[in-house]
């Protein structure tokens, strides 16, 4: 027999600022780089919503039993005509979830359907604003963190 202990440990409310300048400097230099060459154009660097937005999203998820939020990162197809400069970019979706404790005490987060026009559907959350190519004035945002300098090998250096 098989027991599977579940040991959560507590996350921090806030991260601290080296963690946020280590973590988006690594996406930069391992995923970004290889990610805008294969689309051809800088990709998403990051998503944006607004509190209102997550506060509605989550009110969403609460009525529904909804207890959790996944953040599946996905990419807009390239024949996106919506928003065309959002078309190949990656981008979040939220997923509203539902956890349960399986008969052999494991833990488990599983999305949550709803019935809309006789189907089922998953229920997850507004497009968010990415940048690129919606960005924030060079003053602010995500200057923030700093630059990163990427070396592209034969292609030289890049500033991002």
């Amino acid at each position: 027999m098989t027991t599977q202990v579940n040991n959560y440990v507590k996350v921090r409310k806030t991260s601290r600022m080296e963690n946020a300048e280590t973590f988006i400097r690594e996406y930069k230099q391992k995923r970004w780089v290889q990610n805008s060459e294969r689309i051809g154009k800088a990709d998403s660097l990051s998503a944006w919503y607004s509190v209102a937005e997550l506060e509605d999203f989550l009110a969403l998820a609460k009525s529904n039993g909804g207890d959790g939020v996944r953040f599946f990162y996905g990419a807009f197809p390239q024949d996106y005509t919506a928003k065309p400069e959002y078309a190949g970019r990656q981008t979040l979706v939220m997923v509203a979830t539902k956890s349960r404790t399986t008969g052999n005490g494991c833990t488990t987060d599983k999305n949550i359907y709803t019935k809309k026009n006789g189907r089922f559907e998953i229920l997850s959350g507004i497009i968010p604003k990415g940048c690129p190519p919606s960005c924030p004035p060079p003053d602010g945002g995500m200057g923030d963190f700093g630059i990163t300098i990427v070396d592209r090998g034969s292609k030289g250096m890049e500033i991002i």
